[in-house]
C-alpha cells in the first residue's frame, strides 16, 4: 500500500487523538510462541508510518519484557506516539507461572513505578486496569488511578474487560478515555451492555483481538495442530478439537465478502471492526497484533474498506454460531459479571 497515513479519532470525550487503528504488542515478546526482535522493530516504525499512534502493552506480558523491549522505540518518538499499558495481573513470588489479580492502591502504585521505570518515560499516556478484582471497590482502585494522573504519572485512565455498571461506577470517580475488550465478528457479548454505556459516557472502545487471536485470518485452523507448544492459544476453547472444525466453517460468509473486494480475510474482520464506530456512534480503535511490517500494511488498508448494508448482513450470525468460549474461565472478562 501507499504510504498514506490512516485517518485519527479521539479517544473518547478526554482521551489523546489517535490513529483509528492501534497495534497490539503483547505477540512482540509473548503468547505466540517464537519470536523475532528484528522483525517486530521494523513492524513498530512501518506501523507509525502509516499513521499507527497508539501502542499497547502491559507489565504482564512477558513479566515486564515487553514493556522494556518498546522502550527504545517509544524514547525515539516519543512525541509521535500514545503509550497505553496495564496493571493488574501480579505474578505470586511462590509460583511464577501463575497470575493473581490485584486492584489494591498499594499494587496500582507499585506497579506504575514499576512499568516508569521499565519504559523509562516520566509518564503514560494510557494507564489500564487490566483485570478486575471484585474484592476491592471499583470507586477505591479508580481513586487511586485518579491521583496518579493528578501526580503527573499518568495522562488518561481506561479500564479493560469491565461491565456497563463498572464502568459507571468508575466514570463517577474520574473520566475514562476507553474501555479495552475483545471484540470481533467472533466475539460480540459487549455489545449488548458495555457498547451502549460507553456511548452514553462518552468513552472509547479498544477492541483487543478483533482478528479472533488470527483465527479469523485463516492462518491456522486448530491450535493443537498447527500452533506451537508454548502458544497460548492452545488453552483456549474455541481453537481445539471440535470446536476449531465448527468455527472454521463459520468462516465461509468472510470469505465471500473478501472475495467480492479482492481483499484478505482479516481485512474483511477488521474493517467490520472498524466499521461498528457508524453502527454504534462512539469511537472504536481496534489494536489488532502483528511482529510483520507487510501485515500492519494489510491491517492499516483495512480502515479504507468500508462493508455494504448486504454484507454486514451476511457477516451477522457467525458470532452467535462460535463454538466455545473465548477463555477457559469466563469470571475474569465482563461477559462472565454481566
Amino acid at each position: 500500500m501507499t504510504d498514506s497515513t490512516i485517518p485519527t479519532a479521539q479517544l473518547g470525550a478526554t482521551g489523546p487523538t489517535v490513529g483509528v487503528q492501534g497495534l497490539g504488542c503483547m505477540g512482540m515478546s509473548f503468547a505466540y510462541g517464537p519470536t523475532d526482535a528484528q522483525a517486530s522493530r521494523a513492524t513498530l516504525e512501518r506501523a507509525l508510518e502509516l499513521g499507527v499512534t497508539l501502542y499497547d502493552t502491559a507489565d504482564a506480558y512477558g513479566q515486564g519484557e515487553n514493556e522494556k523491549f518498546l522502550s527504545p522505540f517509544f524514547k525515539a518518538h516519543r512525541d509521535e506516539v500514545v503509550i497505553a499499558t496495564k496493571f493488574a495481573l501480579a505474578i505470586p513470588p511462590d509460583d511464577p507461572t501463575r497470575r493473581i489479580i490485584r486492584n489494591d492502591p498499594p499494587y496500582i502504585r507499585q506497579a506504575v513505578e514499576a512499568s516508569l521505570k521499565r519504559l523509562d518515560v516520566d509518564a503514560i499516556d494510557l494507564y489500564y486496569m487490566h483485570r478486575r478484582d471484585v474484592n476491592v471497590p471499583i470507586e477505591e482502585s479508580v481513586g487511586t488511578m485518579a491521583e496518579l494522573v493528578r501526580e503527573g504519572k499518568v495522562k488518561h485512565l481506561g479500564l479493560s474487560e469491565v461491565t456497563a455498571a463498572e464502568l459507571r461506577a468508575a466514570q463517577a470517580v474520574h473520566p475514562i478515555a476507553a474501555v479495552q475488550s475483545e471484540w470481533s465478528l467472533f466475539s460480540r457479548d459487549i455489545e449488548a451492555q458495555v457498547v451502549p454505556a460507553a456511548r452514553e459516557l462518552g468513552v472509547a472502545l479498544v477492541p483487543y483481538s478483533p482478528l479472533g487471536r488470527g483465527f479469523l485470518t485463516g492462518s491456522f485452523t486448530n491450535a493443537d495442530k498447527d500452533l506451537t507448544a508454548d502458544d497460548f492459544r492452545r488453552q483456549q476453547p474455541r481453537f481445539t478439537g471440535d470446536n476449531a472444525a465448527a468455527n472454521a466453517a463459520l468462516l465461509e460468509p468472510v470469505r465471500t465478502v473478501a472475495e467480492a473486494h479482492g481483499v484478505s480475510l482479516g481485512q474483511i474482520a477488521l474493517a467490520w471492526v472498524q466499521q461498528q464506530t457508524t453502527v454504534h456512534d462512539l469511537p472504536v480503535i481496534p489494536i489488532p497484533g502483528t511482529r510483520k511490517p507487510g501485515r500492519v500494511e494489510e491491517n492499516a488498508a483495512a480502515t479504507g474498506i468500508e462493508l455494504t448494508k448486504e454484507e454486514l448482513e451476511l457477516l451477522e450470525p457467525i458470532a452467535g454460531q462460535v463454538a466455545g468460549d473465548r477463555y477457559a474461565d469466563m469470571r475474569f472478562s465482563s461477559a462472565g459479571r454481566e
